[in-house]
């Protein structure tokens, strides 16, 4: 799909925008190809040194320009051939040629200078703990060559850094440098295929699979074998799209599966719901398009035909969707009638379930919805029918059941007739009820009330979010909440 067919999808289905594909970043990781390169360090203090033993490292020819040096200097120059030193002052024109500049000052006023006659010579420059006058900066790096990983805090907490790379190193074991070194090996033979786009990711999904499933071992020649069969097979097959829908839970995105990660990396196309978090997209591929199909009530939202329509489409052209749904995509989701246009239609389809709202909400509350004291049963419930008021078919008599939870999606705007109903049927007016709004996310709310008083609270509190309401004698168990707000008698519904 283009730019241009993805912004006239949007604007037919849904007449919204899709979201950033990235938050802002303070730095833009970069990877300088040095191999065979000149680069310029000026300063022979330990700081330089260990600046210039990394510039060597990726292959750098350093010429370190001091008129004196450290003993840390002097070791490296003795023993890294990729290094030679020019005893004298720094001038502008030993900038000639070079790609990076590194300088090491202690006064601020030589600091910039170098750093002036750098950029004027169109030199790239990095002044060692001086980070305004830096075009670039060193990260924290864990290196598993070919595979390296570096860590930037923008300057703000090069501690903070050292502390998550040598968390990444405790986590990242030692033979992915091996399973690195083999992609690296055998990408000419694959690229050899010419096959299209989507059959490369399919070739090195399998290969980082078995890297994932065997990172203590390395790659053997059976799995070189096994890739090259896959690519071979890859050019001669004809290219199919699938569906997966995918939960993304209520909203903190620690929340999302590890299956659910995978699907948003090996996307092409991501049809997601409006309330799904930048955080959680954060977790997609970066090329993926991006289009928001979410349906608000009594806002302008996606008719579901219409991205029935659009996941199949997009499928027949050879993508692979990933349609995000918040909570799970099977709790209250119409993933029902998504599943079986994608049936009809002989498109594989999988399913990736995620947290629900009620449990994520539960969660946060530390309280058992089905605590032995107080439930014997767990019942969810819509409170919103097609047509967009309280559903007529309801089972009161289970909904009224003093020994069941009842956790209610979607009804806000109902749970007056709703509270009438329930009560009517048998409930206990005092039983307690939770209204949790953006359940699980920073500005998550928790309104503790009684069923009998639910419905003035909602009216009185004016709840613009996403709300699940759970109701029954369990949630008395729940202890004190920061923002919890209590009904007052007179809200009690006759």
């Amino acid at each position: 799909m283009s730019r241009s067919d993805a912004a006239s999808t949007m604007n037919t289905i849904s007449g919204t925008a899709a979201g950033p594909r990235i938050a802002d970043l303070a730095v833009l990781p970069l990877f300088f190809k040095l191999h065979g390169k000149h680069c310029l360090m000026v300063g022979g203090g330990a700081g330089a040194a260990w600046k210039a033993e990394l510039l060597a490292a990726a292959g750098a020819q350093v010429v370190v320009v001091a008129e004196e040096v450290s003993e840390e200097m002097a070791a490296l120059l003795a023993s890294q051939p990729r290094l030679s030193l020019r005893r004298k002052a720094f001038d502008s024109s030993d900038l000639a040629g070079a790609a990076l500049a590194i300088g090491d000052f202690d006064d601020d006023g030589e600091a910039a200078a170098f750093a002036a006659a750098a950029r004027a010579a169109g030199v790239p420059v990095n002044c060692v703990d001086k980070p305004a006058l830096c075009d670039f900066q060193f990260g924290s790096i864990v290196n598993r060559s070919p595979l390296v990983i570096g860590i930037s805090t923008d300057g703000a907490a090069p501690v903070f850094g050292q502390a998550i790379r040598a968390r990444i190193e405790m986590l990242l074991p030692s033979g992915f440098q091996k399973w690195a070194e083999a992609a690296l090996a055998w990408r000419p033979s694959i690229q050899a295929l010419g096959l299209p786009f989507q059959a490369r990711r399919r070739v090195w999904e399998k290969f980082t699979r078995a890297a994932l499933a065997r990172p203590l071992d390395g790659p053997t020649e059976r799995d070189r074998r096994d890739i090259v069969e896959t690519a071979s097979v890859e050019a001669n097959a004809p290219q199919e799209g699938s569906v997966t829908l995918v939960g993304a839970g209520p909203g903190d995105p620690e929340l999302l599966t590890l299956k659910a990660v995978r699907a948003l990396q090996a996307a092409d196309v991501i049809l997601h719901d409006d309330l799904v978090s930048t955080e959680v997209l954060d977790f997609a591929r970066r090329e993926a398009t991006r289009i928001v199909v979410g349906k608000r009530g009594g806002r302008p939202s996606c008719k579901q035909d219409d991205i029935n329509a659009m996941i199949v489409r997009l499928a027949k052209e050879g993508k692979r969707v990933v349609r995000l749904k918040g909570g799970d995509p099977l709790v209250f989701g119409r993933a029902g009638e998504e599943i079986a246009a994608c049936r009809a239609a002989g498109i594989p389809v999988e399913v990736v379930p995620g947290v629900t709202a009620a449990l994520g909400a539960a969660a946060r509350l530390e309280v058992s919805l089905t605590h032995r004291r107080h439930a014997r049963r767990l019942q969810f419930v819509t409170a919103h029918s097609k047509e967009g008021r309280l559903p007529d078919d309801l089972d009161w008599k289970a909904l009224a059941d003093p020994t069941a939870t009842t956790a209610v999606y979607m009804g806000k705007a109902v749970m007056a007739d709703y509270a009438r109903s329930v009560l009517a049927a048998g409930l206990d007016p005092a039983t307690p009820a939770v209204v949790v709004e953006y359940a699980t996310r920073p500005e998550e709310r928790v309104l503790r009330s009684t069923v009998g008083g639910l419905a003035a609270l909602i009216k009185r509190e004016r709840l613009d979010g996403p709300c699940v309401m759970l109701l029954g004698a369990a949630l008395a168990e729940i202890g004190e909440v920061g923002n919890a707000a209590d009904a007052q008698p007179s809200d009690v519904v006759a």
